[in-house]
């Protein structure tokens, strides 16, 4: 990204805490490639169109963030239609699973004095007996990259929790299913991906070839739920800490600028 002064850089790129400022935490991993993203800019009529749906995509998913993290702490939060499929699969897997959420953990900005970085972890969580952070994501499957994020998030509260165990990230999302061959039409930002249901190619192609002509029978949508825990932190930390090296060289001149090195 291209900054036209320190005042804009310090701005979309950190918190200023108690007189000092730190980098964000989803800034610093920002600086990974995402070979995914550039294929979906790549697939896509333009750039402008791309953008135009990246940013209709990130309210989609901003809005069941929000519900979600409601929901979580006891609240009833109003549900646009649009999402009512994801937050009704979210309220039935809550109902089964022993999840506790204080609303004072939520939105919680942590900050980690000896590495000078700082974030916004969504929640603090007890699941099952065990205390932890919790991530919440809109996205179409659960990413490694996710572990970079919320291991500094592990490290930064570790002082103030020494009784912190773990971390999850919980997905929210929503897809219909082809009632024939099992693929996923998932609309998202106004763009509808379809993902077959099987990961083998060959089988993939076999059961595409059930719907003749890309014909699928699409149920209703459908809201998806995936808890995943990641227990062992310290390994993706040491890959954080050295995304932040890599994101301090690239920064070098408006970090120079700020005194933040």
């Amino acid at each position: 990204m291209w900054f036209t002064n320190a005042e804009q850089f310090k701005s979309q790129c950190g918190y200023e805490i108690d007189g000092f400022w730190y980098p964000r935490v989803t800034k610093i991993i920002d600086i990974k490639s995402k070979p995914a993203l550039y294929k979906y800019y790549a697939d896509a009529a333009s750039y402008g169109e791309a953008n135009a749906q990246t940013k209709k995509s990130a309210e989609e998913g901003t809005k069941i963030h929000e519900a979600a993290e409601k929901i979580l702490v006891g609240e009833s939060p109003q549900i646009d239609d649009d999402i009512a499929p994801s937050i009704k699969a979210l309220k039935e897997f809550l109902a089964s699973n022993n999840i506790q959420v204080s609303p004072e953990h939520v939105e919680k900005r942590v900050v980690h004095l000896d590495h000078r970085y700082a974030g916004t972890i969504d929640t603090l969580a007890l699941i099952d007996g065990r205390f932890g952070v919790l991530d919440i994501k809109t996205s179409q499957a659960i990413y490694r990259d996710y572990n970079l994020q919320t291991s500094a998030y592990m490290a930064a509260l570790q002082n103030e929790f020494p009784n912190l165990q773990t971390r999850w990230i919980l997905r929210i999302d929503q897809a219909r299913d082809c009632l024939i061959c099992g693929a996923t039409l998932r609309a998202k930002g106004g763009r509808e991906k379809i993902r077959q249901a099987a990961k083998d190619k060959r089988l993939a192609y076999a059961l595409a070839r059930m719907c003749d002509d890309g014909e699928h029978q699409w149920s209703e949508i459908r809201g998806q739920i995936e808890l995943k825990e990641e227990p062992y932190w310290h390994q993706d930390f040491d890959a954080f800490l050295a995304a932040k090296r890599l994101w301090e060289w690239e920064n070098e001149y408006w970090l120079k600028r700020l005194g933040y090195i």
